[in-house]
């Protein structure tokens, strides 16, 4: 199963539809925060998706929650936008959130930088940011793959 993780589009729809045109055959899609109006359409042009939401720090009267956790083929997921987590400075606190739940990754956003890292069986994954990156590199998002042989994580450019 491939689901599809992207953050901080903050208005630039443009970024939205490229992914989900790029991602037709993922079956879901999850978003981190900061641009949660660009999903509207979305929602409404592929209404078979499962699409997952979190809020940002920018989502101003969301109705989204601010953690979130989903199960996929076995694979415990839990995500957040990150601004209440401290992820500007490191991301500990997610890897010992996802410890404590028993989650097999972690996803945030907030920093509009990539990262990636697996320690003590849990994957944690930023997918950077669609439409305004920090970290000198293209906008971008990232995928998982859940398969029988495990799961691997990739960034990818827009």
């Amino acid at each position: 199963m491939r689901i599809i993780v992207f953050a901080d589009t903050h208005g630039f729809t443009r970024a939205v539809k490229d992914i989900f045109e790029r991602n037709e055959d993922a079956p879901v899609f999850i978003f981190l925060g900061d641009g949660e109006q660009d999903l509207a359409r979305m929602r409404r042009s592929y209404p078979e998706k499962t699409i997952l939401s979190v809020a940002g720090n920018c989502d101003y009267s969301s109705e989204s929650p601010e953690n979130a956790v989903y199960n996929a083929g076995g694979v415990k997921l839990f995500f957040t936008h990150g601004h209440n987590w401290g992820v500007k400075y490191s991301a500990d606190r997610l890897f010992y959130k996802a410890k404590e739940i028993d989650a097999d990754i972690a996803l945030f956003a907030h920093t509009h930088k990539r990262y990636y890292e697996y320690s003590e069986e849990v994957h944690i994954l930023n997918p950077g940011s669609a439409a305004y990156p920090r970290d000198g590199k293209p906008p971008c998002y990232a995928f998982i793959d859940i398969t029988s042989k495990g799961i691997f994580c990739a960034h990818v450019d827009l």
